[in-house]
């Protein structure tokens, strides 16, 4: 296993205040392409702004805010 493949995490995995590059989406089609209408692709550097337990998970990607549900946030993978 190559050391960029250990080194991979779900985005709920990121605490708050953290930056992270967008490794893959482990999703469907449809998810993908719904995040990729929201700018959110393999490449793009996410700021992690909320991750509370219960709560919304909040990202600001290239200024803009987006809330993620928690399922979704954790088929985001990436790398610290």
């Amino acid at each position: 296993m190559s050391e960029s493949k250990k080194s991979l995490m779900p985005l709920t995995g990121v605490p708050a205040g953290t930056d992270v590059k967008l490794a893959m989406i482990d999703a469907g089609r449809e998810l993908k392409q719904r995040l990729a209408n929201m700018s959110i692709m393999p490449g793009c550097i996410l700021h992690v702004l909320t991750n509370d337990r219960f709560g919304p998970f909040v990202v600001a990607i290239r200024g803009s805010r987006v809330i993620l549900g928690r399922g979704m946030a954790q088929k985001i993978m990436v790398e610290g």
